[in-house]
């Protein structure tokens, strides 16, 4: 294995923090509190409100580094060994000796605005709000300020989730308010201006990011550990098959927090650089299993529509900067949003061993509730879509809530339909089975056939017999079934026009 931190430190708000006597499963929540740091509270401990929110140096995609938020609920602290984090109080700039600090600009428009009432959420909000002030697109897209925290954006901004200024709503899609009201937090997130050229965060931004330490932390008999390398991670995973691989830490998280799960050993595998590429090839592209979502999304750039439709009603910003395709896939879970846009794609995953590496279909990938045919000792290395994509797709997440919430039902469709005929239908399922599924019965009712109403109500009263939907408190069996339906229905609705134009 490479040589680790013999103490792991981690660096906040400027200053070298060590990460003892902090237990291996500590969140950064606790190690950040423990230590004084109290703006970060505690609200949930799974990653739903957002009053955790931390900022943290990522590389970047239009700039070498990114400050990106992140729960700090869920994330261990000792994955951030050799990091740097921002935290509430690291944003305000330090005044002179007996005088009280500067407030950053976001900072500065929450307080003019009205932002904060109990202030429980807020420094929550406020670290959400600050990755996006200093997100580089937006700053691209925002006209230069006319006023200390003001901002006029460019003029294709200004529907409701994106204001003048650039700065897009769903960044806050994480985080929660129970007594403010999310008015006066919109009208101070669409006030703030661009970075000033002295802005030490914003000129962080143009060098890397830290280098992940390849870490080996163990105490009170539990270890933690960050391997240099896919070969070093698969022969550790060989060793001891036993452990718990962490990527974004969205679901491991969870279970350490509301469920006490404790593990002797867990493997880091989220900064590999085997797992991190993004590769585009004449026949399929190929995205790495340990690419978070929101890398994913603005990688991709709207090039799979269907993933497209997927990212913003996958969980929340926060979450989806975490959150990893592997780790969505290698939980198993029925209702992770992501299976169904996949199997309508038709991707595969790539499963790699210490002894090589294997392809498999995911319509073969699931075995039964949260099992699939991944061995012991095998990881996902990369999610494969084949190309040509299909050009009628839809993504439809039936919720309680339109964001940041679990799946009663989900459709993802993937049609080619030429001269008014079905060439070819793909659709997958989640919520209605004990594993994500395909519907092959409505596929075949669909394919060779027109695309009409007669067609789609057809195919619609197939569908809805696929699965085998079960009553739980999120929706009854019943619905689940209506709804399957009705997603066909309303895809017809939907590409009718489009198709015949």
């Amino acid at each position: 294995m490479a040589t680790s931190t013999p103490t792991p430190l981690i660096t906040v708000n400027g200053k070298e923090t060590p990460l003892a006597p902090a237990a291996p499963h500590t969140t950064v929540l606790d190690f950040l509190r423990e230590r004084g740091l109290t703006g970060t509270k505690e609200g949930c401990a799974e990653g739903e409100c957002g009053a955790c929110s931390v900022l943290v140096a990522r590389p970047g995609v239009d700039k070498p580094t990114d400050w990106v938020a992140v729960n700090a609920c869920l994330v261990p602290a000792a994955a951030l060994d050799g990091q740097e984090v921002i935290t509430s109080e690291g944003l305000a700039t330090p005044g002179e000796p007996g005088t009280p600090p500067a407030l950053h600009p976001v900072q500065e428009e929450m307080a003019v605005r009205g932002g904060s009432q109990c202030g429980y959420c807020t420094p929550g909000f406020v670290c959400s709000m600050a990755a996006e002030y200093y997100r580089p697109d937006r700053c691209a897209h925002a006209a230069p300020p006319d006023g200390a925290g003001s901002g006029h954006g460019h003029p294709e901004h200004g529907d409701p989730e994106h204001g003048p200024n650039g700065f897009d709503l769903h960044a806050l899609s994480g985080n929660l308010c129970r007594c403010t009201g999310y008015r006066p937090i919109r009208d101070a997130a669409f006030a703030v201006g661009t970075p000033a050229g002295d802005d030490p965060l914003a000129l962080r931004r143009e060098q890397s990011p830290p280098a992940p330490a390849a870490t080996a932390y163990t105490r009170d008999d539990s270890t933690f550990l960050r391997p240099g390398s896919l070969a070093e991670a698969l022969e550790l995973l060989r060793e001891r098959p036993g452990a718990v691989v962490v990527a974004g830490s969205t679901d491991w998280g969870v279970e350490v927090n509301i469920r006490s799960r404790r593990a002797d050993c867990v493997i880091a595998i989220d900064r590999l650089p085997e797992l991190r590429s993004l590769h585009v090839a004449s026949d399929h592209i190929e995205i790495g299993a340990a690419q978070t979502l929101t890398e994913i999304e603005r990688r991709l750039d709207g090039t799979v529509p269907l993933l497209a439709e997927l990212f913003p009603q996958f969980a929340s910003r926060l979450i989806r900067n975490s959150a990893t395709l592997g780790g969505n896939l290698g939980t198993g879970s029925p209702i992770g949003d992501s299976p169904p846009v996949l199997l309508a794609l038709e991707a595969s995953v790539v499963l790699a061993d210490a002894d090589g590496e294997r392809e498999v279909p995911l319509g073969d990938y699931f075995t039964g509730y949260r099992q699939s045919v991944r061995r012991p000792g095998e990881l996902i290395r990369a999610v494969r879509i084949p190309l040509p994509l299909s050009p009628v797709t839809a993504f439809h997440k039936i919720a309680k809530r339109r964001f940041d919430d679990i799946s009663s039902v989900a459709v993802a469709f993937a049609l080619d339909i030429q001269d008014g005929i079905v060439r070819k239908a793909r659709i997958g399922l989640g919520g209605v089975a004990a594993t994500p599924l395909r519907a092959l019965a409505t596929e075949a009712a669909l394919e060779g056939r027109a695309w009409t109403a007669e067609t789609a109500e057809a195919a619609a009263e197939v569908l809805k017999a696929q699965g085998t939907p079960m009553d739980d408190h999120r929706a009854s069996a019943a619905y689940r079934s209506a709804m399957l339906g009705q997603s066909l229905l309303k895809l017809y609705s939907q590409t009718t026009e489009a198709v015949s134009s």
